[in-house]
């Protein structure tokens, strides 16, 4: 009998050890719709407020997975040579493009999340440029922190690295694609997103949130996120069913004086699509397809 107990820890060990890592992942469910060689396109309506007025515009998320490498955090050439140190992520590029008055604004975050690992996203990265200048930022997690670069053409805000322990506002995208449930919910602290941090040029930090889901309607369902201390608020709708396709999400800035200025964005268009094979001159009325 001692030697059953002995051998049930050993075999409890190993399991642990083994773990698949997340366990919400349906594998067939879902290879059969991420690992068929194409990124799936989303095309929403764009609604921008910037210096205070309501922008038309269009705002694009593509996700797609990949192999990544978890020592250099980049994508690999060739995974099969990585062994080990390879990891599949779900990646979001997630782009906005607006008009300011006489110059436009091209917004891209691009967030890399493991599909089994359960740990933060190894690497997020957002960029904004415009007619005045152009700004940069980097998040690498290492050593249970995200080491962040800053680089803008703001003298305040220049070629900055910082360290912050906290998970990022900008996954909850890909952590809803892979399985809400592995959206956190409840008071804790996170990294606002970091197209808001460049717009804002709030001062890159965790921030207290509270994480909320509920149901909307028969088959969709929200993530709420309130920030208590800097008046920003994010709803995410998405279909309440693998694969939990985001339909639209709004941000809510509450100002110093009581008033609200809300982006949002509208799915119009979904495709599922190789889009990098998709480079010739004869494959641009796919764009007219997808409403761009």
């Amino acid at each position: 009998m001692k030697n059953l107990f002995i051998l049930g820890l050993v075999l409890l060990f190993f399991s642990a050890c083994n773990s698949s890592g997340r366990k919400a992942i349906d594998e067939e469910q879902f290879s059969s719709h991420w690992y068929q060689g194409k990124a799936e396109i989303n095309v929403y309506d764009l609604k921008q407020m910037r210096y205070g007025e309501e922008r038309d515009g269009k705002a694009v998320m593509i996700f797609v997975t990949e192999d990544f490498s978890k020592r250099k955090q980049v994508k690999l050439d060739d995974p099969s040579a990585a062994g080990k140190g390879a990891m599949k992520v779900m990646k979001l590029n997630m782009t906005r493009d607006f008009v300011t008055g006489v110059y436009p604004y091209n917004t891209m975050l691009s967030v890399f999340t493991p599909v089994y690992d359960e740990l933060n996203s190894p690497k997020i990265t957002a960029s904004v440029t415009e007619w005045c200048g152009q700004s940069f930022v980097q998040l690498n997690w290492k050593n249970n922190k995200y080491q962040a670069k800053l680089f803008s053409y703001f003298e305040s805000e220049g070629d900055q690295e910082i360290s912050i322990s906290a998970m990022s506002e900008d996954e909850i995208f890909n952590l809803i694609r892979l399985n809400p449930d592995l959206v956190p919910s409840g008071h804790l602290k996170i990294i606002p997103s970091l197209i808001y941090n460049r717009f804002t040029h709030h001062p890159l930090d965790a921030e207290s949130v509270n994480i909320s889901k509920r149901k909307a309607g028969s088959n969709q369902a929200e993530v709420e996120v309130i920030y208590s201390e800097i008046g920003r608020k994010l709803l995410i709708r998405y279909m309440d069913a693998f694969p939990y396709e985001i339909m639209s999400w709004k941000e809510t800035q509450t100002k110093e004086d009581g008033t609200e200025e809300v982006t949002s964005a509208v799915r119009t268009k979904v495709q599922m699509l190789d889009y990098w094979e998709k480079n010739g001159l004869q494959d641009e009325s796919i764009r007219n397809s997808l409403g761009l």
